[in-house]
């Protein structure tokens, strides 16, 4: 018998937020949702294979917290547009975001939430565009690698360049190296959410039982659409000839203050991620290890994410 998990917030509908459109680039709109609004403004960011359906158990008692929460499709995934001229990379995500929330909602400042791709993307973010980010919530994905503290990577036994991802970590070949031929392989809406479902499932990148059935439709569902699916790849493609608009902002200690949060039944960020963030972030609270969760801690654990959240940013809602 499976042992049983912590129980969880109930999860909202599919239909329980409403979805917003704004444009922030030549022919891109993205699609956001906005709870909460007049409070302090949180910015959620997903990564892959996630859309902003990956905190649907968040928004709901973070906006009841007093938060403004705002939760984005990227450019590319979920209800957000295709870029017209297939135009994916860190910094424009980056970009995307802050002029959806500084440009269109007017917020001069906020506090900042991702993990995965999004955890990179927020790093760019505060690094880019100064005194935007109050602070950052960090979490299973690539720990940013300080290149002129090669020193301090050899005291603690790390290489300076991160080791390969986990025994799952062949999904970055296939999908930055090898796109076309998976997407050929992935020929119908079907074979695409199953591709998707197995991340949620055996790649044990989730604490086990994580995710029931109906929970892996609604996370794949955006995945049917072979475009959108491609589009999801190209963070992995920069490292196989993609172009890049520009060099994302991530070879620096990043001064904003962050909380770090672990999840240690992900099997595809390296177990380093801990140590390494001590370095990339001198300002930081944590690293905090949540037990029983992985990848998706923010689904995974909601019932520890939303009240950490709630407490890291709380002070900040007299604004």
């Amino acid at each position: 018998m499976p042992v049983p998990r912590p129980p969880q917030p109930e999860t909202p509908a599919p239909d329980a937020f409403a979805v917003h459109r704004a444009p922030v680039a030549d022919g891109v709109e993205l699609a956001y949702l906005r709870e909460g609004i007049g409070g302090y403004p949180l910015l959620l960011v997903h990564g892959y294979p996630e859309t902003k359906r990956i905190w649907w158990r968040n928004v709901a008692p973070l906006a009841a917290a007093g938060f403004e929460v705002i939760v984005p499709d990227l450019r590319g995934y979920g209800d957000s547009d295709l870029s017209p001229n297939d135009e994916y990379d860190l910094a424009l995500y980056s970009r995307d975001l802050h002029t959806l929330v500084h440009d269109v909602l007017g917020h001069p400042r906020c506090g900042l939430v991702g993990g995965d791709v999004g955890g990179v993307v927020i790093v760019d973010m505060a690094n880019r565009f100064p005194g935007f980010a109050d602070r950052m919530i960090f979490f299973n994905t690539v720990a940013p690698v300080v290149l002129d503290r090669a020193d301090w990577y050899a005291e603690h036994g790390l290489s300076l360049v991160p080791l390969e991802p986990g025994p799952t970590g062949d999904y970055r070949i296939r999908q930055g190296r090898d796109g076309k031929e998976l997407l050929a392989e992935l020929d119908t809406p079907a074979r695409r959410r199953r591709y998707v479902r197995e991340f949620y499932e055996h790649r044990l990148w989730a604490s086990q039982y994580s995710f029931e059935e109906a929970d892996c439709d609604f996370m794949t569902e955006p995945f049917a659409d072979a475009a959108k699916l491609a589009a999801s790849w190209a963070p992995y493609q920069l490292e196989h000839g993609r172009p890049m608009s520009e060099p994302p902002l991530l070879m620096q200690q990043t001064e904003t203050r962050t909380l770090i949060l672990y999840g240690p039944d992900d099997q595809v960020v390296p177990k380093d991620f801990p140590k390494r963030c001590e370095i990339a972030f001198p300002n930081r609270v944590g690293p905090l290890v949540v037990p029983e969760a992985g990848h998706f801690l923010q689904w995974e654990r909601a019932d520890v994410f939303n009240p950490v959240t709630e407490m890291f940013f709380g002070d900040l809602r007299a604004r």
